[in-house]
């Protein structure tokens, strides 16, 4: 009986070592270490991508925002504020009401199927809204101007990123708002675009919150 008991007692302060010892590698020494070479080898990455502009951080390069007016009294839903260029529609599986920068609450898509009534009515929307706020004198938008990305989200809802195509699409709006030329605006979706990665993988890309991030600095310097 003794000796059960012993042997029992020897098999628990084992498993209580091994179980210590496997907690503080797996659960402080490695994430420790990993943390620190991400730190030491890929510091912007690490730290979240973010994006600085007058000092401050504004957002980070892998997380799509809006720019929006403040909401006026009574109202519900924000207008966008035309003088900045617009990302993708965010439509997700969950929103937040207290962070209007960054609207939902978790990555993922709707999961809408294409003949769903409220994804048509979400697109036709959009479709309307990127008329009436892209058409401006001289340059009316149609239909068959519009980019896909333009009136639907992404899978996760929460990407930063437009085609060109899109970006283009709101450049005389983006120069009259501003007071610029339309030709400056256009050199300025050209230089932040981005091409393919390696070349031939995905499409070329814009990203919005540093496109506007540039947009302000040549406000400030004209």
């Amino acid at each position: 009986m003794n000796n059960s008991v012993s042997n029992t007692a020897r098999l628990l302060a084992v498993g209580l070592r091994a179980l210590l010892v496997l907690t503080l590698v797996t659960g402080v020494a490695y994430p420790l270490a990993v943390t620190g070479a991400a730190q030491a080898l890929f510091p912007d990455q690490a730290g979240g991508s973010q994006v600085t502009a007058d000092g401050r951080v504004v957002g980070s390069s892998l997380i799509g925002q809006s720019y929006n007016l403040p909401l006026k009294p009574g109202q519900e839903t924000p207008e966008p504020d035309l003088k900045w260029f617009q990302g993708r529609p965010a439509n997700g599986l969950g929103e937040n009401t207290l962070n209007t920068r960054y609207r939902l609450i978790v990555s993922g898509a709707t999961n809408l199927a294409a003949d769903n009534p409220e994804l048509v009515r979400q697109v036709r929307a959009a479709q309307a809204a990127v008329i009436r706020d892209n058409s401006v004198p001289g340059g009316p938008v149609e239909r068959d101007d519009i980019p896909a990305d333009a009136v639907t989200s992404s899978g996760s809802g929460l990407d930063p990123h437009i085609s060109p195509r899109y970006a283009r699409l709101q450049v005389r709006r983006v120069a009259q708002e501003n007071g610029l030329t339309v030709a400056r605006v256009r050199e300025l979706v050209d230089r932040h675009t981005e091409g393919r990665t390696l070349g031939f993988i995905g499409e070329p890309t814009v990203n919005v919150l540093e496109l506007n991030v540039a947009l302000k600095e040549l406000l400030g310097r004209s």
